[in-house]
């Protein structure tokens, strides 16, 4: 007697429709639209496999999506067999299973909690093949059913159409991610001179994390003659090796692979190239033979001359815990609490506000000396709702117009007598470079035992949003929330400059630190010129009442020296004076000037 036909499972909250595809058909996708049909892997190939038995077969292709940034942090999931596990639970049956059912089930890090994601096994293709990710045996489905997991969080696969590598690992592996701007790489100079500076970092740092978490590199804009490379576009970095040249010289190459499946790349180093002539034919066999489709090789100049960011996931050990990327110490103590500005209440902005103390306010309790790393984790939206279809969405564009730019800030303090204004003033001990439309920032310090005082904000004022707080430390922490006090005002600083991510951000210190001095210079100015600025000069016009002001001059960095003048002119307004020996020009009257110079 023959079986029944099972009945498989169909998604109703994520159909196989339009609804699922496109958010706003905004993207190259919508040309598609009246051409893409959903079928299941069975319907695909013959024998289709949850997982290849050879690694090199799982790598992942992108297809006409534009989720390169997605697709890399995929490649994390590869190097690591927990992580993937965790992403995709084991046991679930395979279509020559009698269990299967139609359905797959993974798991997601969303805003501090891992959730369950359960969808059907239909998938977008053109022309009988899947028409986005594909893995490079196209039996293999583990990428297209995982790129569908994080199409429904997201709402719909065109929300998927550029985002930033970080995210999407911070999604897989519910860790942290690390973005370089490759032009810094070329500093050589290791000290700190502003809180919270990054260690010094060069291409070989790179040497030590390969094995141990996945590099991405990125393009913003391409070079000349490098148009192959696409713009804004993620590629993975598969391999780095050392070499001696036939010289004597030390040449560091690095394997690179494009998601798009094809060897784009013309350079000095590419098969056949003469930058080949170089080293020694042995390893020239052996470096051009590890070579799968859509990866070439790169020298470390080029490398910094064409890419824009590294981005880098931190380790994550079997047991769950973080691993530093400067000193390789596990993170075994965690901590997480949630926040929100409050317009209004708690939305005090960045500190050239007045109402800076009235943001959220964190004590950080370290028991022993620690490596700490603080995070700060915004939801999307304004308002902390994100606009996506599907409950537990978080999507991601590049830049998001959904992301505040936000910063945060690390004070020692003395717990039992603290003075709020007076701590806020001084220069904190770690604080972002400056504001960044980023999902998430963080900062990485050696704290000493103590308490210390942790304060994220926005950088405007009144802007409305939610938060998560996070601390990964090597030694014992405890995060608690700071009670709402009402707060006296605290001194301007100069205003941070918040960029695009896209964009490099410039290399300036944010919120210097407060003057400190009498009870004068604490209240808000009356007038002042703000941001600080590379000129020569800085003026305002005012018109003033009569009566006794303070003026003070100012540098951007504390202990910077310099010769200054500063000028004070006042004018009578009355009417112009037409001389005919000026042949008719206008004649304005100075009544006054003084002029101070040190």
């Amino acid at each position: 007697m023959r079986e029944p036909a099972r009945e498989l499972f169909r998604d109703a909250a994520f159909p196989a429709s339009d609804s699922s595809l496109f958010s706003s058909f905004s993207t190259p996708l919508a040309q598609f639209r009246e051409e893409i049909t959903w079928r299941r892997p069975q319907e695909i190939c013959a024998t289709p496999r949850l997982f290849a038995d050879n690694p090199q077969e799982g790598q992942v292709k992108q297809g006409l999506l534009g989720d390169c940034w997605f697709l890399c942090a995929c490649a994390a999931l590869q190097k690591s067999q927990h992580l993937l596990d965790q992403v995709f639970p084991p046991g679930q049956p395979s279509w020559l299973e009698r269990t299967y059912r139609g359905s797959f089930t993974c798991r997601v890090w969303q805003f501090g909690h891992w959730v369950e994601v359960t969808i059907d096994d239909r998938l977008p293709c053109l022309a009988g093949r899947l028409c986005f990710s594909r893995c490079q045996r196209e039996d293999v489905f583990w990428l297209p059913l995982l790129e569908k997991v994080y199409a429904k969080v997201h709402g719909s696969y065109e929300h998927l159409w550029a985002g930033q590598v970080a995210d999407a690992l911070v999604d897989l592996t519910g860790g942290l991610a690390e973005r370089w701007n490759l032009k810094d790489l070329a500093r050589t100079s290791g000290h700190q001179d502003r809180p919270g500076a990054t260690e010094c970092r060069t291409c070989r740092q790179l040497l030590g994390l390969k094995d141990r978490c996945l590099l991405s590199c990125s393009v913003l804009s391409p070079r000349t003659g490098s148009g192959a490379l696409g713009s804004f576009h993620a590629f993975i970095v598969s391999d780095l090796r050392e070499l001696r040249g036939q010289a004597g010289q030390s040449i560091l190459l690095l394997r690179i692979q494009n998601p798009w499946g094809r060897r784009c790349w013309q350079g000095p180093w590419r098969e056949g190239g003469e930058g080949w002539s170089q080293v020694d034919a042995a390893d020239r066999s052996e470096l051009l033979s590890q070579l799968q489709e859509g990866e070439f090789w790169v020298e470390e100049e080029e490398f910094l001359r064409e890419f824009d960011e590294v981005t880098i996931g931190y380790p994550v050990t079997e047991a769950g815990h973080l691993q530093s990327l400067y000193s390789g110490k596990a993170l075994c103590h965690t901590q997480a609490l949630p926040g929100a500005w409050v317009k209004g209440q708690s939305a005090g902005g960045c500190r050239n506000n007045s109402g800076f103390p009235s943001n959220p306010k964190f004590w950080l309790r370290v028991s022993e000396p620690s490596e700490v790393y603080v995070a700060l984790l915004q939801r999307r939206g304004a308002d902390g709702v994100a606009r996506a279809r599907a409950p537990v969405g978080d999507p991601t564009s590049f830049p998001s117009k959904d992301y505040q730019a936000v910063g945060l800030h690390v004070w020692k303090v003395e717990k039992r007598r603290v003075s709020l204004p007076r701590a806020l003033s001084a220069p904190p001990v770690a604080g972002t470079v400056c504001h960044a439309y980023d999902r998430e920032v963080h900062l990485r310090c050696e704290l000493a035992p103590g308490y210390y005082l942790a304060v994220p904000s926005t950088f405007l004022k009144d802007v409305p949003g939610r938060f998560l707080l996070r601390v990964f430390s090597s030694g014992r922490v405890s995060l608690s929330r700071l009670l709402c006090l009402s707060l006296r005002a605290v001194p301007s600083s100069r205003r941070p400059r918040a960029l695009p991510t896209g964009r490099p951000h410039p290399r300036v210190p944010a919120d210097g630190g407060g003057l400190g001095a009498p009870s004068l210079l604490l209240q808000e100015p009356l007038l002042s010129c703000v941001p600080h600025c590379y000129t020569q000069e800085v003026s305002r016009l005012c018109h003033l009442s009569a009566g006794t002001y303070r003026i003070v001059p100012s540098t951007y960095l504390p202990d910077t020296e310099g010769a200054f003048t500063v000028t004070v002119e006042t004018r009578i307004d009355r009417r112009s004076i037409h001389s005919q020996e000026m042949l008719g020009q206008l004649l304005q009257e100075a009544s006054f000037m003084a002029v101070m110079k040190t």
